[in-house]
């Protein structure tokens, strides 16, 4: 039977990104992103609901993280749920979730207001995000010589025309 485990978050970071460097060579970027859902409830007041989650990035793209992501920004995030077990100072056995990522695109900042200014960076990864459709050039942008197509006219639908009376209806 097959199975999937797969977490798609586009949120904002809670924190500027914790990075250490393991012994080996390997590198681990941590940060929580909140997700908010705004909705209206039964008695028309507005609620707001954040949503945090731990995310885990790993070598490459923990580097990157390290160097292009800071509290506020927005992410988006794919990976997987993973359950850690662990215990706290008193000596008991705590339970946490965490993502671990294998994909992270930066899609911008909250405090910049054009969208050349926002920075965008797309990390190594091995699987791709939702495909966007891309912005078609508009005529205007085209040059002279290179004309939109005319437009093709769909064919007249045919008339339907029946030969039997109401009589030879089923109903």
């Amino acid at each position: 039977m097959a199975s999937l485990n797969k977490m798609t978050i586009i949120g904002n970071l809670g924190a500027d990104p914790e990075v250490r460097y393991l012994d080996g060579g390997a590198v681990v970027a941590t940060f929580n992103v909140a997700t908010t859902e705004k909705y209206t409830n039964r008695n028309g007041e507005k609620v707001e609901q954040t949503e945090w989650f731990r995310i885990e990035l790993w070598n490459e793209q923990a580097k990157v993280a390290e160097k292009y992501l800071k509290k506020g920004n927005s992410v988006y995030v794919e990976g997987r749920l993973r359950t850690e077990l662990w215990t706290d100072k008193e000596g008991k056995e705590r339970t946490s979730l965490r993502v671990r990522a294998n994909t992270m695109q930066l899609l911008g900042s909250p405090n910049s207001d054009r969208a050349e200014e926002q920075p965008s960076y797309e990390a190594p990864r091995q699987q791709a995000p939702p495909a966007q459709p891309r912005p078609q050039p508009t005529p205007a942008a085209q040059p002279a010589r290179q004309q939109a197509a005319p437009s093709r006219r769909e064919p007249e639908p045919v008339p339907f025309e029946s030969n039997s009376g109401d009589d030879d209806l089923p109903f």
